[in-house]
Protein backbone atom coordinates (compact mmCIF):
# COMPACT_ATOMS: atom_id res chain seq x y z
CA UNK A 1 0.00 0.00 0.00
CA UNK A 2 1.33 3.27 -0.69
CA UNK A 3 0.25 5.62 2.29
CA UNK A 4 0.88 8.85 0.06
CA UNK A 5 -2.06 7.73 -2.01
CA UNK A 6 -4.87 7.88 0.58
CA UNK A 7 -7.17 10.47 1.23
CA UNK A 8 -7.47 12.84 3.89
CA UNK A 9 -10.56 10.60 5.24
CA UNK A 10 -8.46 7.06 5.17
CA UNK A 11 -5.36 8.87 7.00
CA UNK A 12 -7.21 9.79 9.33
CA UNK A 13 -9.17 6.49 10.16
CA UNK A 14 -5.50 4.71 10.39
CA UNK A 15 -4.10 7.66 12.93
CA UNK A 16 -7.31 6.81 15.18
CA UNK A 17 -7.03 3.21 15.47
CA UNK A 18 -2.83 3.68 16.03
CA UNK A 19 -1.84 1.87 12.64
CA UNK A 20 0.51 4.57 12.26
CA UNK A 21 1.61 7.57 13.99
CA UNK A 22 1.92 11.41 12.87
CA UNK A 23 5.61 11.15 13.14
CA UNK A 24 5.98 8.34 11.09
CA UNK A 25 3.24 9.78 8.58
CA UNK A 26 5.18 13.42 8.03
CA UNK A 27 8.84 12.06 7.76
CA UNK A 28 7.35 9.83 5.02
CA UNK A 29 5.55 12.85 3.58
CA UNK A 30 8.41 14.78 3.61
CA UNK A 31 11.24 12.74 2.51
CA UNK A 32 9.16 11.67 -0.33
CA UNK A 33 8.11 15.85 -0.88
CA UNK A 34 12.00 16.91 -1.01
CA UNK A 35 13.05 14.11 -3.29
CA UNK A 36 10.07 14.13 -5.89
CA UNK A 37 9.96 18.25 -5.75
CA UNK A 38 12.97 18.93 -7.50
CA UNK A 39 11.45 17.97 -10.65
CA UNK A 40 7.47 19.62 -10.01
CA UNK A 41 8.22 22.90 -7.79
CA UNK A 42 5.33 22.77 -5.59
CA UNK A 43 6.92 24.13 -2.57
CA UNK A 44 8.99 26.95 -2.18
CA UNK A 45 10.49 25.82 1.57
CA UNK A 46 9.39 22.92 3.57
CA UNK A 47 9.16 23.68 7.43
CA UNK A 48 10.48 20.90 8.43
CA UNK A 49 11.35 21.36 12.13
CA UNK A 50 7.34 23.21 12.52
CA UNK A 51 6.03 19.91 10.83
CA UNK A 52 7.98 17.29 13.09
CA UNK A 53 7.24 19.38 16.31
CA UNK A 54 3.38 19.61 14.96
CA UNK A 55 3.18 15.93 14.57
CA UNK A 56 4.48 14.98 18.07
CA UNK A 57 1.93 17.33 19.20
CA UNK A 58 -0.77 15.46 17.35
CA UNK A 59 0.29 12.32 18.82
CA UNK A 60 0.14 12.95 22.10
CA UNK A 61 -3.72 14.50 21.18
CA UNK A 62 -4.49 11.00 19.81
CA UNK A 63 -3.16 9.39 22.81
CA UNK A 64 -6.07 11.35 24.89
CA UNK A 65 -8.37 10.30 22.80
CA UNK A 66 -9.32 14.49 21.60
CA UNK A 67 -8.45 14.45 18.08
CA UNK A 68 -10.45 15.47 15.24
CA UNK A 69 -10.84 14.45 11.58
CA UNK A 70 -7.70 16.56 10.89
CA UNK A 71 -5.38 15.54 13.73
CA UNK A 72 -2.66 14.28 12.24
CA UNK A 73 -2.79 15.22 9.24
CA UNK A 74 -0.05 16.79 7.09
CA UNK A 75 -1.02 19.56 4.35
CA UNK A 76 0.62 22.01 2.33
CA UNK A 77 -0.39 26.07 2.87
CA UNK A 78 0.15 28.92 0.06
CA UNK A 79 2.75 31.33 0.43
CA UNK A 80 0.63 34.33 0.83
CA UNK A 81 -0.83 32.58 3.65
CA UNK A 82 0.95 34.29 6.80
CA UNK A 83 3.11 32.23 9.56
CA UNK A 84 4.69 33.47 11.89
CA UNK A 85 8.24 32.35 12.50
CA UNK A 86 8.04 31.23 8.95
CA UNK A 87 8.90 33.15 5.52
CA UNK A 88 5.71 34.14 3.80
CA UNK A 89 6.86 35.55 0.36
CA UNK A 90 3.93 35.38 -1.78
CA UNK A 91 6.23 34.01 -4.39
CA UNK A 92 7.77 38.02 -4.89
CA UNK A 93 11.31 39.16 -4.71
CA UNK A 94 9.15 41.96 -2.78
CA UNK A 95 8.60 39.80 0.53
CA UNK A 96 12.02 37.30 -0.14
CA UNK A 97 12.61 37.46 3.61
CA UNK A 98 9.54 38.57 5.25
CA UNK A 99 8.63 36.45 8.24
CA UNK A 100 4.85 37.76 9.58
CA UNK A 101 4.61 38.65 13.27
CA UNK A 102 1.33 36.69 13.53
CA UNK A 103 -0.72 33.70 12.10
CA UNK A 104 -3.33 33.51 9.94
CA UNK A 105 -6.55 32.62 11.30
CA UNK A 106 -6.89 29.60 8.71
CA UNK A 107 -3.42 28.31 9.93
CA UNK A 108 -4.69 28.87 13.80
CA UNK A 109 -7.84 27.01 13.01
CA UNK A 110 -5.68 24.07 11.23
CA UNK A 111 -3.10 24.26 14.20
CA UNK A 112 -6.08 23.93 16.73
CA UNK A 113 -7.14 21.11 15.33
CA UNK A 114 -3.74 19.25 14.85
CA UNK A 115 -3.27 19.27 11.24
CA UNK A 116 0.83 19.35 10.68
CA UNK A 117 1.99 22.22 7.94
CA UNK A 118 4.68 20.51 5.74
CA UNK A 119 5.58 24.05 4.06
CA UNK A 120 4.68 26.65 1.87
CA UNK A 121 2.93 26.15 -1.61
CA UNK A 122 4.42 28.07 -4.56
CA UNK A 123 2.54 30.47 -6.84
CA UNK A 124 1.82 33.15 -9.08
CA UNK A 125 3.73 36.66 -7.75
CA UNK A 126 0.93 38.11 -5.32
CA UNK A 127 -1.62 35.63 -6.69
CA UNK A 128 -1.96 37.27 -9.59
CA UNK A 129 -2.03 34.40 -13.09
CA UNK A 130 -2.76 31.59 -14.06
CA UNK A 131 -0.09 29.48 -15.03
CA UNK A 132 2.16 29.44 -11.78
CA UNK A 133 4.73 30.83 -14.04
CA UNK A 134 4.98 34.03 -12.80
CA UNK A 135 6.50 32.93 -9.38
CA UNK A 136 9.95 35.05 -8.79
CA UNK A 137 11.90 31.59 -7.86
CA UNK A 138 10.89 29.21 -9.65
CA UNK A 139 7.94 27.73 -11.98
CA UNK A 140 5.43 24.83 -10.67
CA UNK A 141 4.66 22.11 -13.57
CA UNK A 142 1.93 19.86 -13.77
CA UNK A 143 2.57 16.47 -12.12
CA UNK A 144 0.62 14.87 -14.72
CA UNK A 145 2.88 15.34 -18.02
CA UNK A 146 5.64 17.47 -16.64
CA UNK A 147 5.59 20.09 -19.66
CA UNK A 148 2.40 21.82 -19.03
CA UNK A 149 1.58 24.33 -16.68
CA UNK A 150 -0.34 23.20 -13.28
CA UNK A 151 -2.44 26.13 -13.29
CA UNK A 152 -2.62 29.37 -11.05
CA UNK A 153 -2.51 30.75 -9.11
CA UNK A 154 -2.52 28.23 -6.60
CA UNK A 155 -0.63 26.02 -8.87
CA UNK A 156 2.06 24.21 -5.63
CA UNK A 157 -0.92 23.70 -3.55
CA UNK A 158 -2.40 22.11 -6.15
CA UNK A 159 0.33 19.98 -7.50
CA UNK A 160 1.33 19.14 -4.23
CA UNK A 161 -1.99 17.24 -3.86
CA UNK A 162 -1.99 15.73 -7.44
CA UNK A 163 1.36 14.41 -7.02
CA UNK A 164 1.28 13.22 -3.51
CA UNK A 165 3.33 15.18 -1.41
CA UNK A 166 0.51 16.66 0.68
CA UNK A 167 -2.78 14.60 1.52
CA UNK A 168 -4.44 18.73 1.13
CA UNK A 169 -3.47 21.67 0.75
CA UNK A 170 -4.98 25.41 1.22
CA UNK A 171 -4.87 27.88 -1.60
CA UNK A 172 -6.78 31.43 -2.51
CA UNK A 173 -9.20 32.13 -5.00
CA UNK A 174 -9.63 35.53 -6.49
CA UNK A 175 -11.09 34.76 -9.71
CA UNK A 176 -10.34 30.79 -10.23
CA UNK A 177 -7.11 30.29 -8.67
CA UNK A 178 -8.51 26.92 -6.80
CA UNK A 179 -10.70 25.73 -8.98
CA UNK A 180 -8.36 26.33 -12.76
CA UNK A 181 -5.40 24.47 -10.84
CA UNK A 182 -7.69 22.24 -9.43
CA UNK A 183 -9.46 21.48 -13.07
CA UNK A 184 -6.08 21.37 -14.69
CA UNK A 185 -4.07 18.56 -12.02
CA UNK A 186 -7.27 16.68 -12.07
CA UNK A 187 -8.19 17.22 -7.73
CA UNK A 188 -10.30 18.90 -6.06
CA UNK A 189 -10.87 22.32 -5.56
CA UNK A 190 -12.95 24.65 -3.34
CA UNK A 191 -14.35 28.55 -3.97
CA UNK A 192 -16.50 28.88 -0.72
CA UNK A 193 -18.78 31.55 -0.25
CA UNK A 194 -17.09 34.81 0.57
CA UNK A 195 -17.35 35.96 4.11
CA UNK A 196 -17.08 32.05 5.22
CA UNK A 197 -13.63 31.57 5.52
CA UNK A 198 -11.47 34.43 7.22
CA UNK A 199 -9.18 36.02 5.13
CA UNK A 200 -7.63 37.46 8.33
CA UNK A 201 -3.62 37.23 7.33
CA UNK A 202 -4.26 36.30 3.99
CA UNK A 203 -1.47 38.91 1.96
CA UNK A 204 -4.82 40.88 -0.21
CA UNK A 205 -4.68 40.73 -3.77
CA UNK A 206 -8.50 42.38 -4.38
CA UNK A 207 -9.70 42.16 -0.96
CA UNK A 208 -13.61 41.77 -2.72
CA UNK A 209 -12.67 39.08 -4.07
CA UNK A 210 -9.83 36.90 -2.32
CA UNK A 211 -11.30 33.91 -0.71
CA UNK A 212 -9.34 30.91 0.60
CA UNK A 213 -9.85 27.57 0.40
CA UNK A 214 -8.91 23.48 -0.06
CA UNK A 215 -7.56 21.68 -2.49
CA UNK A 216 -7.95 17.53 -2.21
CA UNK A 217 -7.93 14.07 -3.63
CA UNK A 218 -11.81 13.76 -3.54
CA UNK A 219 -15.36 15.51 -2.30
CA UNK A 220 -15.37 14.31 0.96
CA UNK A 221 -11.65 15.41 1.99
CA UNK A 222 -12.88 18.67 0.89
CA UNK A 223 -15.78 18.88 3.23
CA UNK A 224 -13.47 18.16 5.88
CA UNK A 225 -11.14 20.34 5.16
CA UNK A 226 -13.53 23.30 4.98
CA UNK A 227 -15.91 21.89 7.96
CA UNK A 228 -12.31 23.12 10.00
CA UNK A 229 -10.99 26.26 8.71
CA UNK A 230 -14.50 28.02 8.30
CA UNK A 231 -16.38 30.17 10.86
CA UNK A 232 -16.50 33.88 12.14
CA UNK A 233 -13.10 35.91 12.46
CA UNK A 234 -14.25 39.14 14.87
CA UNK A 235 -10.65 40.33 13.74
CA UNK A 236 -12.32 40.26 9.79
CA UNK A 237 -14.70 42.66 8.88
CA UNK A 238 -15.92 40.68 6.06
CA UNK A 239 -15.90 37.39 8.04
CA UNK A 240 -20.00 36.56 8.08
CA UNK A 241 -21.36 35.62 11.70
CA UNK A 242 -23.36 32.20 11.04
CA UNK A 243 -23.22 29.17 11.92
CA UNK A 244 -21.08 26.60 9.34
CA UNK A 245 -22.56 23.80 10.55
CA UNK A 246 -21.88 20.21 9.30
CA UNK A 247 -21.14 20.56 5.51
CA UNK A 248 -20.41 16.95 5.11
CA UNK A 249 -24.55 16.00 6.37
CA UNK A 250 -25.58 15.62 3.09
CA UNK A 251 -22.72 13.57 1.55
CA UNK A 252 -24.46 10.33 0.85
CA UNK A 253 -27.86 11.15 -0.30
CA UNK A 254 -29.09 10.97 -3.66
CA UNK A 255 -29.43 13.51 -6.34
CA UNK A 256 -32.88 12.53 -7.75
CA UNK A 257 -35.36 15.32 -8.43
CA UNK A 258 -32.58 17.96 -8.32
CA UNK A 259 -32.55 20.83 -10.48
CA UNK A 260 -29.24 21.27 -12.08
CA UNK A 261 -29.21 24.39 -14.53
CA UNK A 262 -26.47 24.91 -17.53
CA UNK A 263 -25.85 27.79 -18.56
CA UNK A 264 -25.52 28.41 -22.85
CA UNK A 265 -22.92 31.07 -22.38
CA UNK A 266 -20.95 28.72 -21.16
CA UNK A 267 -20.52 26.27 -24.03
CA UNK A 268 -20.48 29.04 -26.70
CA UNK A 269 -17.23 30.42 -29.02
CA UNK A 270 -13.88 29.62 -27.44
CA UNK A 271 -14.52 26.23 -25.71
CA UNK A 272 -12.42 22.99 -26.66
CA UNK A 273 -14.12 20.62 -28.04
CA UNK A 274 -12.64 17.97 -25.71
CA UNK A 275 -14.30 19.96 -22.34
CA UNK A 276 -17.22 20.71 -23.82
CA UNK A 277 -18.20 17.17 -24.13
CA UNK A 278 -16.64 15.86 -21.10
CA UNK A 279 -18.84 18.83 -19.15
CA UNK A 280 -21.92 17.29 -21.18
CA UNK A 281 -21.34 13.39 -20.40
CA UNK A 282 -21.34 14.43 -16.49
CA UNK A 283 -24.49 16.55 -17.08
CA UNK A 284 -26.18 13.21 -18.95
CA UNK A 285 -24.14 11.62 -15.46
CA UNK A 286 -26.65 13.52 -13.16
CA UNK A 287 -29.55 12.68 -15.18
CA UNK A 288 -28.82 9.11 -14.90
CA UNK A 289 -28.88 9.73 -11.72
CA UNK A 290 -32.40 11.29 -11.79
CA UNK A 291 -31.14 14.87 -11.32
CA UNK A 292 -32.85 17.49 -13.77
CA UNK A 293 -30.64 19.43 -16.10
CA UNK A 294 -31.87 22.41 -18.19
CA UNK A 295 -30.35 24.76 -20.07
CA UNK A 296 -30.58 28.41 -18.81
CA UNK A 297 -29.20 31.65 -19.63
CA UNK A 298 -26.91 34.51 -17.88
CA UNK A 299 -27.10 37.50 -20.48
CA UNK A 300 -24.20 39.37 -18.32
CA UNK A 301 -21.90 36.31 -18.38
CA UNK A 302 -19.98 38.22 -21.47
CA UNK A 303 -19.44 41.61 -19.01
CA UNK A 304 -17.80 39.61 -16.15
CA UNK A 305 -14.36 39.27 -17.65
CA UNK A 306 -14.03 42.88 -18.23
CA UNK A 307 -15.52 43.60 -14.69
CA UNK A 308 -13.44 41.35 -12.98
CA UNK A 309 -9.96 42.58 -14.10
CA UNK A 310 -10.92 46.27 -13.41
CA UNK A 311 -12.28 45.49 -10.10
CA UNK A 312 -9.52 43.44 -9.23
CA UNK A 313 -6.56 45.76 -11.08
CA UNK A 314 -7.99 48.45 -9.03
CA UNK A 315 -7.90 46.57 -5.64
CA UNK A 316 -4.40 45.63 -5.93
CA UNK A 317 -3.21 49.09 -7.02
CA UNK A 318 -4.78 49.63 -3.58
CA UNK A 319 -3.45 46.84 -1.43
CA UNK A 320 0.04 46.84 -3.32
CA UNK A 321 0.47 50.55 -2.40
CA UNK A 322 1.53 49.20 0.77
CA UNK A 323 5.13 47.79 -0.56
CA UNK A 324 6.99 50.98 -0.70
CA UNK A 325 10.33 49.90 1.24
CA UNK A 326 10.06 51.88 3.87
CA UNK A 327 8.70 49.63 6.98
CA UNK A 328 8.90 45.58 5.56
CA UNK A 329 10.47 44.13 2.80
CA UNK A 330 12.43 44.39 -0.35
CA UNK A 331 13.90 48.15 -0.42
CA UNK A 332 16.43 49.31 -3.11
CA UNK A 333 19.82 49.75 -2.45
CA UNK A 334 19.67 53.03 -5.28
CA UNK A 335 17.58 56.23 -3.80
CA UNK A 336 18.34 59.66 -2.94
CA UNK A 337 14.95 60.93 -2.23
CA UNK A 338 11.92 59.64 -0.81
CA UNK A 339 9.88 59.66 -4.30
CA UNK A 340 13.08 57.42 -5.69
CA UNK A 341 13.26 54.85 -3.22
CA UNK A 342 9.39 54.71 -3.66
CA UNK A 343 10.29 54.11 -7.88
CA UNK A 344 13.19 51.72 -7.65
CA UNK A 345 11.79 49.60 -4.89
CA UNK A 346 8.85 48.35 -6.63
CA UNK A 347 10.74 48.43 -9.79
CA UNK A 348 13.13 46.47 -8.98
CA UNK A 349 10.91 44.16 -6.13
CA UNK A 350 7.86 43.67 -8.33
CA UNK A 351 7.52 40.97 -11.51
CA UNK A 352 6.08 41.92 -14.55
CA UNK A 353 2.22 40.93 -14.46
CA UNK A 354 2.11 42.42 -10.79
CA UNK A 355 3.37 45.78 -12.24
CA UNK A 356 1.32 45.36 -14.95
CA UNK A 357 -1.78 45.17 -12.72
CA UNK A 358 -1.18 48.01 -10.77
CA UNK A 359 -0.62 49.91 -13.87
CA UNK A 360 -3.91 48.93 -15.41
CA UNK A 361 -5.46 49.59 -11.86
CA UNK A 362 -4.39 53.07 -11.57
CA UNK A 363 -5.89 53.69 -14.49
CA UNK A 364 -9.34 53.00 -13.72
CA UNK A 365 -9.20 54.71 -10.76
CA UNK A 366 -7.64 57.92 -12.00
CA UNK A 367 -9.55 61.05 -12.22
CA UNK A 368 -11.63 61.46 -15.21
CA UNK A 369 -11.74 57.83 -15.68
CA UNK A 370 -13.30 56.01 -12.29
CA UNK A 371 -16.70 56.56 -13.45
CA UNK A 372 -15.87 55.06 -16.53
CA UNK A 373 -14.34 52.31 -15.93
CA UNK A 374 -14.19 51.33 -11.50
CA UNK A 375 -18.19 52.87 -10.74
CA UNK A 376 -19.34 50.81 -14.31
CA UNK A 377 -17.79 47.72 -12.61
CA UNK A 378 -19.34 47.30 -9.80
CA UNK A 379 -22.84 48.28 -11.47
CA UNK A 380 -22.48 45.03 -13.50
CA UNK A 381 -21.17 43.37 -10.49
CA UNK A 382 -24.51 44.04 -9.26
CA UNK A 383 -26.40 42.74 -12.57
CA UNK A 384 -24.37 39.48 -12.61
CA UNK A 385 -25.65 38.84 -8.82
CA UNK A 386 -28.92 38.94 -9.79
CA UNK A 387 -28.45 36.49 -13.01
CA UNK A 388 -26.77 34.38 -10.81
CA UNK A 389 -29.62 34.78 -7.86
CA UNK A 390 -32.53 34.73 -10.60
CA UNK A 391 -30.96 30.81 -11.67
CA UNK A 392 -31.01 30.02 -8.15
CA UNK A 393 -34.83 30.62 -7.27
CA UNK A 394 -35.63 27.10 -9.80
CA UNK A 395 -32.44 25.10 -9.46
CA UNK A 396 -29.65 23.55 -6.96
CA UNK A 397 -26.54 24.31 -9.05
CA UNK A 398 -25.26 25.64 -11.76
CA UNK A 399 -22.80 22.79 -13.85
CA UNK A 400 -20.19 24.63 -15.97
CA UNK A 401 -16.82 23.92 -17.14
CA UNK A 402 -13.48 25.19 -15.34
CA UNK A 403 -11.26 26.30 -17.88
CA UNK A 404 -12.14 26.40 -21.67
CA UNK A 405 -9.20 24.13 -22.10
CA UNK A 406 -7.09 21.58 -20.62
CA UNK A 407 -3.73 22.33 -19.58
CA UNK A 408 -1.13 23.80 -22.15
CA UNK A 409 2.33 23.53 -22.31
CA UNK A 410 4.48 25.57 -20.51
CA UNK A 411 5.58 29.46 -22.01
CA UNK A 412 2.68 28.59 -24.94
CA UNK A 413 0.66 31.80 -23.68
CA UNK A 414 3.25 33.95 -21.67
CA UNK A 415 3.99 36.34 -24.72
CA UNK A 416 -0.32 36.89 -24.59
CA UNK A 417 -1.52 38.00 -21.45
CA UNK A 418 -4.44 38.61 -22.85
CA UNK A 419 -5.15 35.02 -24.35
CA UNK A 420 -4.12 33.81 -20.69
CA UNK A 421 -6.70 36.30 -19.15
CA UNK A 422 -9.74 34.82 -21.02
CA UNK A 423 -8.81 31.38 -19.91
CA UNK A 424 -10.87 32.61 -16.61
CA UNK A 425 -13.81 33.02 -18.76
CA UNK A 426 -15.80 30.91 -16.20
CA UNK A 427 -14.38 31.19 -13.08
CA UNK A 428 -14.29 35.40 -12.45
CA UNK A 429 -18.51 35.23 -12.34
CA UNK A 430 -18.30 33.04 -9.10
CA UNK A 431 -15.96 35.49 -7.02
CA UNK A 432 -17.99 39.10 -8.46
CA UNK A 433 -21.03 37.50 -7.43
CA UNK A 434 -19.58 35.94 -4.12
CA UNK A 435 -21.15 32.63 -4.29
CA UNK A 436 -19.50 28.77 -3.43
CA UNK A 437 -18.29 26.97 -6.59
CA UNK A 438 -16.34 23.13 -6.55
CA UNK A 439 -14.36 22.04 -9.13
CA UNK A 440 -13.49 18.45 -10.01
CA UNK A 441 -12.39 16.13 -12.95
CA UNK A 442 -15.20 14.76 -15.17
CA UNK A 443 -12.91 13.82 -18.24
CA UNK A 444 -9.71 13.40 -20.37
CA UNK A 445 -8.89 15.31 -23.44
CA UNK A 446 -7.16 13.69 -26.29
CA UNK A 447 -3.79 14.06 -24.66
CA UNK A 448 -4.59 12.42 -21.34
CA UNK A 449 -5.08 15.78 -19.51
CA UNK A 450 -7.60 16.11 -16.62
CA UNK A 451 -10.76 18.14 -17.65
CA UNK A 452 -12.74 19.88 -14.94
CA UNK A 453 -16.10 20.28 -14.33
CA UNK A 454 -17.33 23.19 -11.48
CA UNK A 455 -20.57 23.35 -9.68
CA UNK A 456 -21.98 26.57 -8.47
CA UNK A 457 -24.41 27.09 -6.15
CA UNK A 458 -26.33 29.67 -3.87
CA UNK A 459 -24.37 31.87 -0.97
CA UNK A 460 -23.68 29.91 1.91
CA UNK A 461 -25.03 26.30 0.70
CA UNK A 462 -21.75 24.04 0.43
CA UNK A 463 -23.30 21.41 1.07
CA UNK A 464 -25.41 20.88 -1.71
CA UNK A 465 -22.62 21.29 -3.52
CA UNK A 466 -20.56 19.25 -2.27
CA UNK A 467 -24.26 16.39 -2.01
CA UNK A 468 -23.87 16.74 -6.12
CA UNK A 469 -20.00 16.37 -6.47
CA UNK A 470 -19.91 13.30 -4.14
CA UNK A 471 -22.58 11.73 -6.10
CA UNK A 472 -20.98 12.02 -9.06
CA UNK A 473 -17.72 10.76 -7.58
CA UNK A 474 -19.20 7.69 -6.33
CA UNK A 475 -21.12 7.17 -9.69
CA UNK A 476 -18.01 8.04 -12.18
CA UNK A 477 -15.31 7.07 -9.74
CA UNK A 478 -13.04 10.30 -10.12
CA UNK A 479 -10.99 9.70 -7.60
CA UNK A 480 -10.20 6.21 -8.07
CA UNK A 481 -9.43 6.75 -12.13
CA UNK A 482 -7.01 9.86 -11.17
CA UNK A 483 -5.07 7.60 -8.95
Amino acid sequence: MDIRKLTVEQLSSMLKNKEISSYELTKEYLEYAKNSDEKIGAYLRFCEETAVDGAKKADEKIARGESSSLTGIPYGLKDNICTKGEITSCASKMLENFVPPYDAFVYNKLNEEGAVMLGKTNMDEFAMGSTNENSAFKIVHNPRDLSRVPGGSSGGSAAAVASNEAPFALGSDTGGSIRQPAAFCGVVGMKPTYGSVSRNGLVAFASSLDQIGPLTKTVKDSAIVLNAIAGHDKLDSTSVDREPGNLSEDIGKDVKGMKIALPKEYFGEGIGEDVKSAVLNAAKVYEKMGAVVEEVSIPTMKYALPAYYVISSAEASSNLSRFDGVRYGYRSKNYEDITELYKNTRSEGFGSEVKRRIMLGCFALSSGYYDAYYKKALQVRTLIMRDFNNIFKDYSCILSPVAPTAAYKLNEKTSDPLEMYMGDIYTVPVNIAGIPALSMPCGEDKDGMPVGMQLLGKAFDEKTLYRLGFAFERETGAYHLNK
